[in-house]
């Protein structure tokens, strides 16, 4: 979420900075939604407007109201033109979609953000009807609960395919993911998305064993006939990025290979990093630190999350530097959320050769405003590695 300048190359400020104010925050987010910066991406700039009319307090509740208020008419048009009009009412259910999800960002913390969440997952299934091929949700039973994900497999496929198991980060969900990874759809890939642990519907939180979801997940996947069980990665996401990471370690047998972007692996982890970094972030549109606490098992107090973080570093796991499938690490040099320097030891450690796609002015994810936008970095980088990876012959 670099700002402009941040984008353009400026040194990241120094040391722990305050919140925005609700009046920051406004003008910061109507301006990402006219440039298409995250996690403003496809949202109408003049739908956000009107939303922040609405918006007086920096009120949880309040903030979802405004945004669900807007998106409520978008999917009341978009009923009344399902048969009449799918294809507008597709687009009206994709607009609902995202005005609802940016209505619960960054993640559902009071009961107005959780409703705009269920909201967001409603609009966004009523949008998925229109996919040919089509989605299924799966779900995935797991420790007495279960895990929801989303499968689409590719049109016309024959025999086994590969697939493609991708992980959403902190404050985006599995529905993000889906709607990116329709691109693989064409090379005979298929795709599994799937929120990760303290996240969206994940069932449990993170700790150092969240991992045993994922790799339940790569059960499943194996499980399925329509699935070419030893042509299997994973795409994760910042956080997800980190359980990209994790499972091309402890499930390396499983996975063809992984791609991360912008993975924690040990700096970040460190009470350092998080007061002085991650408190008060501005490359994050606001809330990060709280939306963080709220993803780990047993953490309430900023003390205790400064306590806890280190338990999840790969180096202190003992993991780092063990056999791993092949990767692809995806990363900016001004990243303020995540350390560039786990970056450069995630890629020194290992048993196996590593690709990178390292952007010098570039922050988190890589982005750079303008010139290498989060869809870009996609198409160009992250879905041509995937498809390379997967459609060579089975070993």
């Amino acid at each position: 979420m670099s700002t402009t300048t941040f984008a353009q190359g400026t040194p990241p400020e120094k040391g722990p900075r305050r919140e925005r104010t609700i009046e920051e925050i406004t003008v910061e987010a109507i301006h990402r939604a006219e440039v298409g910066q995250y996690p403003l991406i496809g949202l109408d700039p003049h739908d956000v407007r009107e939303a922040f009319e609405h918006i007086h307090t920096a009120d949880k509740d309040q903030w979802a109201a405004a945004f669900m208020q807007v998106g409520d008419r978008y999917f009341s048009e978009a009923k009344s033109l399902e048969k009449s009009d799918p294809q507008k009412a597709n687009a009206d259910y994709i607009r609902a979609w995202r005005l609802y999800s940016f209505g619960r960002w960054p993640i559902p913390a009071s009961p107005g953000k959780q409703r705009s969440y269920e909201k967001a997952i409603e609009a966004f299934l009523d949008h998925a009807k229109f996919f040919d091929p089509p989605l299924e949700v799966v779900h995935i039973p797991f420790e007495g609960k279960e895990i929801i994900a989303y499968l689409r497999l590719p049109k016309n496929a024959k025999g086994p395919v590969p697939l493609v198991i991708a992980v959403n980060g902190l404050d985006s969900r599995k529905e993000d993911l889906t709607e990116s990874f329709s691109a693989i759809l064409p090379f005979g890939i298929a795709y599994l998305a799937v929120d990760g642990p303290g996240t969206g519907q994940n069932p449990i939180k993170v700790s150092p064993t969240a991992d045993r979801v994922l790799s339940k997940v790569i059960d499943y996947a194996q499980s399925r006939p329509e699935v070419d069980k030893n042509r299997i990665g994973m795409h994760g996401v910042s956080w997800g990025a980190y359980w990209a990471t994790k499972m091309a370690i402890v499930e390396r047998s499983r996975l063809r290979g992984c791609s991360a972007q912008s993975p924690p692996i040990d700096n970040f982890f460190q009470r350092e990093f998080l007061m002085n970094s991650l408190l008060g972030n501005r490359e994050y549109l606001f809330d990060q630190v709280p939306a963080l606490m709220n993803i780990l098992e047993g953490v309430h107090t900023l003390d205790e999350m400064a306590d806890y973080l280190p338990k999840l570093s790969l180096v202190q796991e003992g993991l780092l530097g063990k056999p791993m499938a092949p990767m692809l690490v995806i990363a900016g040099v001004l990243d303020t959320q995540v350390p560039i320097d786990d970056e450069y030891l995630l890629l020194s450690k290992g048993d196996v050769p590593k690709e990178a796609w390292i952007n010098p002015r570039g922050g988190h994810l890589g982005r750079q405003v303008g010139v290498w936008p989060d869809p870009l970095i996609f198409k160009q980088v992250i879905i041509p590695w995937l498809v390379k990876t997967l459609q060579s012959p089975t070993s």
